[in-house]
């Protein structure tokens, strides 16, 4: 097993500007970036991967929507591993996202990056 040194200069900081989202929509890579950004915060939040810094950027209601979306994206997650995906609490879950999803996309124009 080899020993890896993290060094500070080395990380990178990672922005997700809705300015620059909606500006680039239709960019597929910006997309895929925004996507994989998502998805490693996701990821982060299930403690699989190590620190990464991540900025977000947007109006109050932008980054409120992405944070309420991603927070009941785990949530849907954790109760789909829990208790399965035919059982009502997954998807009363599965709607609580689909709410908040759609507070997001109205919120900064974006779609949700996972389906």
């Amino acid at each position: 097993m080899s020993n890896i040194e993290l060094n500070e200069d080395q990380i990178t900081e990672y922005v997700i500007d809705f300015a620059e989202l909606r500006k680039n929509k239709l960019d597929e890579s910006f997309l895929a970036m925004f996507g994989n950004i998502t998805k490693w915060i996701l990821k982060r939040m299930f403690g699989e991967e190590v620190y990464m810094p991540v900025t977000v950027r947007g109006t109050e209601s932008e980054v409120h929507a992405f944070a309420n979306a991603l927070g009941k994206e785990k949530k849907y997650l954790d109760v789909y591993k829990k208790y399965g995906l035919n059982d009502p609490r997954t998807h009363q879950s599965k709607g609580t996202l689909q709410k908040a999803v759609g507070k997001f996309t109205r919120a900064t124009g974006l779609k949700w990056p996972f389906k």
